[in-house]
């Protein structure tokens, strides 16, 4: 059941973001966070609606007292995108449930997902928000 409610939330973060102009991730004292993984790997995650995000946030005991922060597409794909992908971090895709839980998924998977004039914009200023971003762990999955 649980692999069927990832697919099902891999697919409304693909089909939502076609038509989007932002992803949401969550921040807490001024720092993405990236959880470990029971193997040892992190993810960031990342929804494709505001409402996705505060749900998690408010249900999961681990992400109270976050914020639901907004990531424009043009520096989400640009940017962190990438600088995930650099860093080996995967990206969470629409977690949801008490334990926050989805399908992670590679940097290149991600953008192989999209066309090529969507996952390929350019990257944002100098100094944007990834190439600054200081990951934190957060023990939660």
């Amino acid at each position: 059941m649980a692999g069927s409610i990832c697919a099902a939330q891999a697919a409304a973060f693909r089909r939502e973001l076609r038509t989007a102009d932002r992803v949401w991730t969550l921040i807490g004292d001024g720092q993405y966070i990236a959880p470990h993984k029971p193997d040892g790997t992190r993810a960031m995650p990342f929804w494709s609606r505001e409402s996705r995000a505060q749900k998690v946030a408010s249900r999961v005991p681990a992400y109270h007292g976050l914020d639901v922060h907004p990531i424009p597409l043009t520096y989400w794909f640009g940017d962190f995108v990438p600088w995930l992908g650099a860093e080996g971090i995967l990206l969470g895709i629409n977690w949801s449930g008490e334990r926050a839980v989805g399908y992670d998924v590679t940097a290149s998977t991600m953008a192989a997902w999209f066309p090529p004039d969507v996952a390929t914009t350019p990257p944002g200023p100098s100094g944007s928000p990834a190439t600054q971003a200081v990951v934190r762990s957060a023990e939660v999955r």
